[in-house]
């Protein structure tokens, strides 16, 4: 199974739809408030990054699996040079259309997180990466390829699940149930028949996949990261996402690259 594809696929059906709020580009009014330096954007489902976590603009940055129209439209129009760097080609047009209708400058590179050959040893002095490393099932090169672009100096903002989310059987979950089915880590379609898996793409699911704290923290250290800041987060109440009532479901961290 070709998950980057697969994956890839769902994205661009989710920008048709318009439902998922990852896939929903920020409005004029945002971009105005962000030239006025009043902005913000978010790692995670509902709490702004910190401002302190971001270095004086105007400075290279890369928007990490982070298409949709929303963090590279506004950190453009707060003074970054921006470049997007997605999976999804619909998701890089998101940002795209952002950049044409506000005259903002944005490059887009369609790509596997995972690979950034494209670049440059010590491109960017900042990286933005929301919550999307769940859609790849190694996140350690990752944090290898992010260390490798940075400026000594650099700064990596992630944000990522918490493992324990993934634990709980579906099908129970959807009925207000939560149920563990699952040892870590996992994926999505772990423990389905041949059937069920096929239900399970069908239906327009994405193949998401747990990493333990020890790949997302420690491999950040392990790729020469210092951790300098963390955070968690909960769903919206309006997403009807159970764990939110019992502990967070995301964390958000500044990894530093040390200057040598």
């Amino acid at each position: 199974m070709d998950v980057r594809e697969h994956n890839r696929i769902i994205w661009n059906k989710s920008v048709e739809f318009g439902e998922n709020p990852w896939t929903i580009p920020v409005s004029t009014e945002q971009i105005a408030a962000a030239r006025r330096g009043e902005w913000g954007i978010y790692l995670t489902p509902t709490k702004t990054v910190p401002h302190a976590w971001f270095p004086p603009f105007p400075c290279d940055l890369l928007c990490l699996a982070s298409g949709g129209g929303q963090q590279g439209p506004i950190l453009a129009a707060a003074g970054a040079r921006v470049t997007v760097f997605d999976n999804s080609p619909r998701q890089l047009g998101q940002d795209r259309m952002v950049a044409e209708r506000e005259g903002l400058e944005i490059r887009t590179v369609e790509g596997d997180m995972r690979d950034l050959s494209i670049f440059d040893d010590e491109s960017f002095d900042l990286i933005v990466h929301p919550v999307s490393n769940v859609f790849v099932p190694d996140v350690r090169p990752v944090w290898r390829e992010a260390f490798r672009v940075l400026r000594p100096g650099g700064a990596l903002l992630s944000g990522f699940d918490n493992p324990v989310i993934h634990i709980f059987d579906e099908a129970l979950y959807a009925r207000g149930v939560l149920q563990v089915a699952r040892a870590l880590p996992c994926s999505s379609v772990d423990g389905l028949s041949k059937e069920e898996r096929q239900q399970h793409l069908e239906k327009g699911e994405f193949i998401e996949f747990s990493h333990t704290l020890e790949e997302q923290i420690g491999g950040q250290i392990e790729a020469g990261f210092l951790i300098a800041g963390f955070y968690e987060d909960v769903n919206p109440p309006e997403s009807n996402e159970l764990v939110s009532a019992y502990m967070p479901v995301c964390f958000a961290t500044r990894a530093i690259k040390l200057a040598t």
